[in-house]
């Protein structure tokens, strides 16, 4: 069932001008689906019409009787909004990089060093990113020994998938000066051995301690490999995104990234970190608020940890621990100074609150700030919120209109980590998405980089299964039209664009995915494996598989 064989015909069909017709001159006409138009009222159809970007109307086989243009018969395949992933992140990658998101053991890992050290030559840096030792065949993390033993002199630094944490090799830990005796960083552990002696495992502040040493790359050497990873996301079905890692100093190279590849790229809206009030607002000035290709998002802070650190900052300790519950990434006094001062500002706020505590603390701030200076529509949100807080933590949320940008993917691909570290309801309602929901609380959903893209996350949601086939929480499931709903028009709703996106009726942008199979109906196992036969931006096919 794919249309796509069927475009190079399309022209040859209708035959006559609209006027002998009677009928609306439209661009496309697609035929004999089943479009999950993913509105409110679940309303199902079989035909759409599509002129310039935009939809012009959706329903029966009667429109291909209202409109003339070229006609695509779907054959029975699915119709549906392209996601709009609201929480991603997208970085061009460096000559000195080695991709780690498919590895699958550290010896694997040490080749991969090996050959960049053979490329690069002794001394060069070579970072990477995406292991997981849940995934590798050791059955654990690579540490300092297993980088020395085959890059001896070379500064290492491997990111773990998650980015909350970081594998550095001893030449690299001795070019930072970091050391057994330097102590753990504000908001940060360092870790050492049962000697003492460093592992090389850093969390949370990795990047502070040692990877600033790391050569910044030019970015007009990064633009292709930036623009060809936001490209790979139509792929996945993915024709919106928000960036949750953007600094103001960039959004310049952003823009001309979106001008020399313009209507070739998703739309983009990039979160921004606090600067403070003068800073931010003269960037605001200076960006403006951006077009439907790429604007400027919410402002980000990253309140505590996660649970690849592990460092999510929790109200109980850790399962096995008698004290350690994880750290918050600033002092508390800051943290009410950023998220006060940012919303009295008028800017939007997307805050990372992984532990229940952290959780806790950010919706008690949001809420004095909301008092404080009231605002209607503001639509703050959390990313992450693994662990589930209280019950009146929710309501309040409810009732201030502070949302979620929900990872349930983490329930799958960070069983491990959180098998280990938690416990109780809190390790089985981890991401929880039902009780959220039921609370009134509005829910997005979104995938991080624990796996980049929407089927992980909608197979977790509704199945609830970690990655070893366990069940955990089975009361926080979702229905399947409830999780893609949440990936698309609860998502554009984030963002201030459920009037344009993430629905299929008249007036909205036309941009969706076609499925071969039918995403409300396959075998549970087989949504992991879902991809699109077409991706379609603005009215124009943008991806075929």
């Amino acid at each position: 069932m794919r249309s796509t064989i069927l475009i190079l015909a399309v022209t040859l069909i209708g035959c006559g001008t609209a006027s002998e017709k009677g009928t609306e001159n439209v661009d496309w006409v697609f035929l004999n689906g089943q479009i999950l138009t993913l509105d409110d009222a679940d309303t199902r159809a079989s035909a759409m019409a599509i002129r310039g970007e935009e939809i012009v109307a959706v329903g029966g086989a009667e429109l291909r009787d209202q409109y003339q243009g070229k006609v695509v018969d779907l054959d029975g395949s699915t119709i549906l909004p392209g996601f709009n992933d609201t929480h991603v992140h997208i970085i061009g990658r460096p000559y000195y990089y080695i991709d780690l998101t498919k590895v699958a053991s550290i010896a694997e890992i040490q080749q991969l060093i090996a050959a960049k050290v053979a490329a690069l030559g002794e001394g060069a840096w070579i970072t990477g990113y995406g292991w997981s030792e849940d995934e590798l065949a050791e059955g654990r993390r690579p540490l300092r020994g297993d980088l020395d033993a085959v890059a001896p002199n070379n500064p290492i630094m491997l990111t773990r998938a998650g980015a909350h944490s970081a594998v550095f090799s001893t030449t690299a830990l001795a070019l930072a000066g970091v050391d057994a005796t330097t102590p753990d960083p504000e908001g940060g552990v360092i870790e050492r051995d049962e000697d003492g002696e460093l592992n090389g495992v850093i969390r949370e502040r990795h990047n502070e301690l040692v990877g600033r040493l790391i050569p910044d790359p030019e970015w007009v050497d990064l633009r292709a490999s930036l623009a060809q990873q936001l490209k790979d996301l139509f792929s996945l079905g993915i024709t919106s995104f928000t960036q949750a890692n953007g600094q103001f100093e960039y959004f310049s190279e952003w823009q001309a990234i979106y001008e020399e590849y313009a209507g070739q790229l998703p739309r983009g809206t990039i979160q921004h970190f606090w600067r403070g009030t003068e800073a931010m607002e003269a960037f605001r000035r200076s960006a403006g608020v951006g077009d439907e290709e790429l604007k400027v998002g919410a402002v980000k802070l990253l309140a505590d940890g996660g649970f690849t650190g592990p460092a999510a900052y929790t109200k109980k300790p850790y399962r096995g621990e008698e004290e350690y519950r994880g750290k918050l990434n600033l002092p508390i006094g800051d943290i009410r100074t950023i998220l006060t001062d940012a919303h009295a500002a008028g800017w939007q706020l997307g805050v990372h609150a992984i532990g229940d505590a952290a959780i806790e603390l950010v919706v008690e701030i949001l809420a004095d700030a909301l008092a404080a200076h009231p605002r209607a529509d503001h639509r703050h949100y959390l990313n992450h919120f693994t662990v589930m807080p209280s019950l009146a933590t929710m309501d309040k949320m409810a009732a201030r209109g502070i949302a979620i940008s929900q990872q349930p993917n983490f329930l799958y691909t960070l069983e491990g980590r959180y098998v280990a570290n938690l416990d109780g309801d809190r390790l089985q309602r981890n991401n929880p998405m039902a009780t959220p929901m039921s609370r009134g609380i509005h829910v997005a959903m979104s995938s991080d980089i624990l796996p980049l893209g929407p089927w992980v996350g909608i197979y977790a949601a509704t199945t609830r299964k970690g990655m070893s086939g366990a069940v955990y929480g089975p009361e926080e499931k979702i229905s399947r039209i409830e999780a893609l709903r949440a990936y698309t028009a609860k998502a554009a709703w984030l963002t201030f664009e459920e009037d344009r996106k993430g629905m299929l009726k008249a007036g909205m942008l036309a941009d969706f995915i076609v499925l071969d199979e039918d995403p409300l109906s396959v075998p549970d196992e087989e949504l992991l494996n879902l991809r699109p036969a077409e991706t379609w931006l603005g009215g124009r096919q943008v991806y075929v598989r």
